[in-house]
């Protein structure tokens, strides 16, 4: 295995995308110890993708994840709350992190680009999921009395369904 940097020392070889693949096993981890969807399902993937992100875009330094990441399950809890604007906050970090890039002049950066496929297949991904309705049926005003129609569906983009199922699957963590 080459190293991931580019300093020379991989003989020409394309850096190794380490920090976007131990976020990507991280948030693997979260979901499998929740057992809360089949690892080889549409769902399992969008909590995955979606955790990877959060955790890949966290870390600000671009390092590899590892303990100092598990000091931030704090942060990951609010960001994939409900009510985050979380999708606006991707686009925000993944801007800067071009940015970063950019003026770097290194060239492209393969974290970054996993990183950028993610957030398309998220984005452009939808899955047919329970209707909640029009409501917040999870709103503590919200009658709770009110039937809810489990066979009514929709289709909901990847990500709306992943964030919720990794956010359930870090305070089962």
């Amino acid at each position: 295995m080459h190293p991931e940097s580019t300093n020379g020392t991989s003989g020409g070889a394309p850096a190794i995308p380490m920090a976007w693949l131990c976020a990507e096993y991280m948030a693997g981890e979260l979901l499998r110890t929740g057992a809360l969807v089949d690892t080889g399902s549409l769902e399992y993937r969008a909590g995955r993708e979606t955790l990877a992100l959060t955790i890949y875009l966290c870390d600000a330094t671009d390092g590899l994840c590892g303990v100092r990441a598990m000091s931030r399950i704090e942060e990951w809890l609010d960001l994939t709350s409900y009510g985050h604007p979380w999708a606006e906050w991707v686009l925000e970090r993944l801007a800067a992190r071009e940015e970063r890039e950019r003026a770097l002049g290194e060239g492209p950066d393969a974290d970054l680009a996993l990183a950028r496929e993610s957030w398309r297949w998220l984005r452009r991904t939808e899955l047919l999921t329970a209707d909640p309705g029009d409501g917040e049926p999870w709103h503590p005003v919200a009658d709770q009395g009110a039937p809810v129609d489990q066979y009514e569906r929709t289709w909901t983009p990847a990500w709306q369904l992943g964030l919720p199922l990794g956010h359930l699957a870090i305070h089962l963590f």
